[in-house]
This record gives C-alpha cells, sequence and structure tokens, in this order.
C-alpha cells in the first residue's frame, strides 16, 4: 500500500499514515527505530567521539529542486556521487554510506552501513542568507515541477563547519519505510539559525500536490527499547527541544 504522513490524509485517501506503516513495511516494528527522544540527562560520554571532518562541503555544485508531491528533491549534486537531497519541515538529515557499497540500498544489508547527520533548525531573530537560494527555489515548484540552483555549497548550509564537534550518536533506522535498522545517527548539538520570517515563507511555498501545506511530515518518536545514546561532550551542553526547534528541513545523500 501507498504509505503518507498524517497531514496528507483526506476523507477520499486511503494512504497510511506512520501508525500503520508496519503492516506493509515489517521493519517499522523493529526495536532499533527512529526517531527517538534524547532525554540529555541519561546520555552516556564517549571519548572516542572526536569531532567531525566534513568533506567536500565547500564545493562549488548545481542542483535541481524538484517537488515530488510529498517532499522536496534535491539532485545532480555533481561532486558528491549517486546523490540526492530531500527537503521536509523537520531537520537537517546528510546520509553517509560506507565506501564498499556503492548504492543506499546495498548499504541497508549491513546493519552499520549508513551514517545519518542530522541538525536541528531553530528560529532566531537574524535572517540566515544562506537558505535564501533553497527557499526561493521552493517558490518556482510549489505544487509539482522542478527548478535549478547555480553555485551551491553543502557548507553553507551550516553556517560554520567549527560549531559542530558537539553531538549525540546512537543505533537507528530510516525515518520513512522501508525503516532500514541500518542507520548509525549522529544528532549535532548546535542548532542552525532560520527567522521567522524565512520559516513563514518556506511554510508558503512548500505544498503537496493537493494544495495543502506539507506540515507535520515527520514520524512520532519511538521507544529506545534499551539502546544506549552517547555524547560527544562529557556534559550535555543543548537540550533538545521539539517546542524551540520550530523548523527543519531533512536532506539526505547517498555517496559513495
Amino acid at each position: 500500500g501507498q504509505w503518507c504522513y498524517e497531514s496528507q490524509n483526506t476523507c477520499d485517501d486511503e494512504c497510511k499514515g506512520p501508525r500503520q506503516w508496519v503492516s506493509d513495511f515489517p521493519a517499522c516494528g523493529g526495536q532499533r527505530q527512529s526517531p527517538i527522544n534524547i532525554i540529555t540527562r541519561k546520555v552516556q560520554y564517549d571519548p572516542s567521539l572526536t569531532p567531525i571532518m566534513f568533506e567536500g562541503y565547500t564545493e562549488v555544485m548545481n542542483i535541481t529542486v524538484t517537488n515530488v508531491g510529498y517532499t522536496i528533491s534535491i539532485s545532480n549534486i555533481l561532486y558528491l556521487k549517486h546523490s540526492s537531497l530531500f527537503v521536509l519541515l523537520s531537520k537537517v538529515h546528510i546520509v553517509h554510506i560506507k565506501e564498499e557499497y556503492s548504492t543506499l540500498k546495498e548499504a541497508m544489508n549491513d546493519s552499520v552501513g549508513v551514517a545519518a547527520l542530522g541538525f536541528f533548525f531553530e528560529v532566531s531573530p537574524r535572517e540566515n542568507k544562506q537558505l535564501n537560494k533553497i527557499i526561493d527555489a521552493l517558490g518556482r515548484v510549489r505544487y509539482n515541477g522542478d527548478t535549478d540552483i547555480t553555485g551551491f555549497q553543502l557548507g553553507d548550509l551550516l553556517i560554520s563547519l567549527e560549531n559542530f564537534s558537539g553531538y549525540y550518536r546512537y543505533a537507528g533506522s530510516l525515518t520513512t519505510p522501508s525503516c532500514d535498522e541500518a542507520i548509525i545517527w549522529t544528532l549535532f548539538k548546535q542548532p542552525i539559525p532560520v527567522s521567522q520570517d524565512q520559516l513563514n515563507i518556506i511554510i508558503r511555498q512548500m505544498l503537496f500536490s493537493t494544495g495543502k501545506p506539507m506540515i507535520d511530515i515527520f514520524r512520532p518518536v519511538l521507544n529506545l527499547n534499551g539502546r544506549t545514546v552517547y555524547t560527544s561532550h562529557a556534559c550535555p551542553c543543548v537540550l533538545l527541544s521539539l517546542i524551540t526547534l520550530l523548523l527543519c528541513l531533512i536532506f539526505v545523500f547517498e555517496l559513495i
């Protein structure tokens, strides 16, 4: 059957929301599913979690932005082979696969085959100009279609790559069907700023094919089921709050 988010459902729609995914995708009922609720006072310090080196994030590239009906897909990332990117009002996910694999599907057969980096967005009094190219592109694909962005740098979205040494890590899954449990999640403590005006524009411009706003496109949090969440800092400094983190974008990259 067709899967969807709760916010997509209408009286005439028979698609299955997150709580029904397991009927068609058994892995969605597994024991290491994502997302989870991180209780910062219960995380475990791991001194081996050193700052992450970002490679290829400053390369200038041309990308294609497409409204596929339930999300925004960004592709043709020249410097990141076999790459794609998806934009949701949630958070930024950048997904890397092990070098020995050539596709994301192949890496999913390895329980630690995929590394996903998550970045939260936080409403700020100042505009984040680095987001404007993507925001402008969203206005050109409100309901469907595609458009190009030239001179794009992935690193621009992160403001400063040096600010992301603090993070949490846990073993999880894809947050959409088929919910494969092959993801090592790294969630950064430093949020990426976005202004309220920018947030309002994004909400107006990201629409489902039905014309409804593309909001509430997330999976509810799942049980930890005995898993340990690790932190790169001995003292957790940032509380991840779904109340203050009002905007997120999801970017999924398949790399070799």
